[in-house]
């Protein structure tokens, strides 16, 4: 990650990676077949990190927030590697957890209402390209304006939305 603070990832090599770290580029081939592979473990090994954190998210704002710190902590390199090539390493990546986080967080918003799977899918997919859509704006637009106020601002706008939503589903309002 220290390359990525440094400078884009299209304009990372191997050889760079194998001096920084004090190792050969067999060494390095020997663990990953190419950088991308060695991205993406990075990004899978916060991935884990996120979805393991106690306690679940409460409510939109968490979600976001959680699925922004490595974000915010990781500022430049994350931006570097966002405008590579490789961009979708990381799209991947806050998509997966966005997805886990908010299926989760609206399943234990439904509790006991009898929501069926195909909208909880449905309701998860919604946020969730919600969630993506803002990240990939502010990850866009060089991550302003400050994240934080952002978050909870939207997420007091639409305190609520979910619950409804998911009553809805129960009521049969919007059936096919």
């Amino acid at each position: 990650m220290e390359l990525l603070e440094q400078r884009s990832l299209d304009k990372i090599s191997v050889v760079d990676i194998a001096e920084h770290c004090g190792i050969n580029r067999n060494t390095f081939y020997y663990y990953y077949c190419d950088i991308y592979a060695l991205i993406r473990e990075i990004l899978e090994d916060e991935a884990r990190k996120v979805l393991a954190a106690d306690p679940p998210c409460k409510n939109w704002s968490e979600v976001v927030m959680r699925v922004t710190g490595f974000i915010r902590a990781n500022r430049w390199a994350v931006y570097h590697l966002y405008h590579s090539s490789q961009r979708e390493l990381l799209e991947d990546h806050y998509f997966q957890v966005a997805y886990t986080c908010m299926e989760s967080l609206v399943r234990r918003t439904a509790g006991d209402l009898p929501v069926a799977e195909a909208d909880v899918q449905t309701i998860s997919a919604l946020y969730t390209a919600t969630v993506v859509g803002m990240l990939d704006r502010w990850l866009r637009y060089g991550m302003k304006p400050d994240a934080e106020k952002y978050i909870y601002r939207v997420g007091r706008l639409t305190e609520g939305s979910l619950r409804q939503t998911l009553e809805r589903s129960c009521s049969g309002e919007g059936a096919l």
